[in-house]
């Protein structure tokens, strides 16, 4: 399938000239066209941010709602419709910052989606602020001595939750980034790719060149089903390595385990609403 499938045409593209968000969307559409999935197919959630517009970006179908949010939609489609794919995409703030319980308890439900996080390392959308992500002394408008505290490190967070599949990704690295987000997008069970981008306009200090002396690929000899040795790997920080940290198959799905699929495997939105039953529990609520 042709990549083109998912372009749209005549829209305004809000990011900056050089923004990493750019090539994230490429990597996007190439895997997905490698996938063969089709637009019609595939449902895209997201909240709010530069990062959260790539939806917008796509012909296929999303919803856009509120900051940190993206998730538990991504969780209510997936489960009313389990043949779609569904892709949860957005910030590093978004995701890890407004959106972080919502990232802690995916990864325990184990829906069967994709989260997509454009990690910039800062709030790009209000201006420069630090995010969860951004690097101890790193000044900001609002950090104006430098930022102090630990980053949160999403994949030690996520290896540690048992996640079924955990990744980390440089949109430098184009074609590693697609074989990623391939196996990311065909695992069954709750899928996480960090993806490390560039702000160009609110981060002088993560730049292009700063991730390409920064990161490294995994090695070959690296077993993602070894859970310690990828917690380790997730720990590094003087060189970031990119990869598949982490892989288990076999995990049951949040919608496999709902008692409404126990019966039968037909999706929620095929089965006819039995009126008479709703009507009896609304007789009921106002008798009481």
């Amino acid at each position: 399938m042709n990549s083109k499938v998912y372009d749209r045409e005549g829209i305004d593209i809000s990011w900056c000239p050089g923004c990493g968000n750019y090539a994230i969307l490429k990597i996007l559409k190439q895997a997905l066209s490698e996938l063969a999935i089709a637009p019609q197919q595939l449902v895209i959630t997201s909240g709010i941010g530069q990062a959260a517009k790539t939806p917008h970006y796509l012909r296929t179908n999303f919803v856009n709602g509120l900051h940190g949010r993206a998730l538990p939609v991504a969780v209510a489609v997936k489960a009313a419709h389990p043949d779609l794919t569904v892709l949860a995409e957005g910030g590093d703030g978004d995701m890890y910052g407004e959106g972080g319980n919502h990232f802690l308890h995916a990864v325990r439900r184990n829906p069967d989606l994709t989260h997509l996080v454009h990690n910039n390392m800062v709030y790009g959308l209000t201006k420069g602020q630090a995010s969860p992500t951004s690097l101890p002394g790193f000044v900001t408008p609002l950090q104006t001595r430098g930022v102090s505290q630990e980053p949160f490190n999403p994949l030690s967070v996520a290896i540690a939750l048992n996640a079924g599949f955990v990744a980390r990704v440089f949109v430098g690295a184009f074609d590693q980034a697609v074989t990623v987000f391939k196996a990311a997008i065909r695992h069954r069970g709750y899928a996480l790719v960090d993806i490390l981008q560039p702000c160009v306009t609110f981060n002088t200090l993560n730049t292009y060149e700063w991730f390409g002396t920064h990161t490294y690929p995994l090695e070959a000899a690296h077993d993602p089903a070894d859970r310690q040795a990828a917690f380790a790997r997730a720990c590094e920080t003087e060189r970031l390595p990119l990869g598949i940290f982490y892989r288990v198959e076999g995990q049951k799905t949040f919608e496999e385990q709902l008692p409404v699929y126990r019966d039968t495997p037909e999706p929620l939105y095929r089965r006819p609403l039995d009126t008479s039953r709703l009507q009896a529990l609304i007789a009921q609520k106002r008798g009481l």
